[in-house]
């Protein structure tokens, strides 16, 4: 078992003190760096907080769309030929899944825009 605080939690206690204590302390030349790596940390907090799931169901709905098995990587590459080729410009499942895949993505990379978009 694990102790407390566990990774995700030491990563957003590091990036709480990099922008609130370090960040400030900064030359204004090296700021925008520093809120770089704040916002690569509060990824992987968020990844970490969230595990492999989502990446495992991408790969499960793409593997069923594509009708072919493969990892994460390949499955995504086949998908983009076939969108490049037409083959999915009137599947609504194809559709489905991207949209739900780029707010899983979003989800991780810039949480605050999906609230812009969901009302919140």
């Amino acid at each position: 078992m694990r102790e407390n605080p566990t990774g995700a939690e030491l990563l957003a206690i590091a990036r709480e003190v990099l922008r609130k204590e370090l960040l400030p302390l900064l030359p204004k030349d090296k700021q925008y760096d520093a809120l770089m790596i704040a916002n690569a940390m509060g990824i992987a907090e968020r990844q970490l907080q969230t595990g492999d799931a989502p990446a495992r169901a991408e790969a499960a709905e793409l593997a069923a769309l594509l009708r072919q098995q493969g990892d994460l990587a390949s499955l995504n590459q086949r998908l983009a030929q076939g969108i490049r080729a037409g083959a999915f410009d009137h599947d609504l499942t194809a559709q489905d899944l991207l949209w739900r895949i780029t707010v899983q993505r979003v989800r991780e990379s810039a949480p605050r825009a999906l609230d812009a978009y969901t009302g919140k």
